[in-house]
């Protein structure tokens, strides 16, 4: 890791094509935490003007990746879960990850996505993964 993790992650993001496509932009990064923001898009709605739950579930993996790779270098999922609360329907969606616990073979994580609608957070979905420490290219 080098010595300014959000820096790290930023540059990481910018390399993923679907992260780009998607919007994704990371917000903080560092001591097994980083936090993404995503702006709404009817590209990346269902039928009904909410956020497809295969987003929330990109939201949740990519974070709780990035709250990895803080502690513990590149990553892959291994598994990844996703529990839909409520309608993720809003402007701007925020998800919140965290390392559970990080070992050699594998790293615990969970987040929480919400939507942000006049600077107040509704909690929408919430997710764990479990992440693989890979060799860097």
């Amino acid at each position: 890791m080098n010595a300014d993790p959000l820096a790290q992650i930023k540059a990481i993001n910018q390399t993923a094509a679907f992260n780009r496509w998607a919007g994704f932009e990371v917000i903080s990064a560092g001591n097994g935490e980083a936090e993404l923001g995503l702006k709404w898009r009817d590209d990346l709605g269902q039928y009904n003007g909410f956020l497809h739950a295969g987003m929330l579930g990109a939201l949740i993996d990519t974070a709780c990746g990035y709250a990895a790779v803080t502690v513990a270098g590149f990553v892959l999922a291994s598994h990844y879960s996703v529990n839909c609360l409520a309608p993720a329907k809003g402007s701007e969606f925020v998800a919140k990850a965290r390392v559970t616990k990080a070992g050699r073979r594998q790293v615990f994580t969970s987040a929480e996505v919400f939507v942000v609608e006049g600077g107040e957070r509704k909690l929408v979905a919430t997710g764990e993964t479990i992440l693989i420490p890979v060799e860097a290219k």
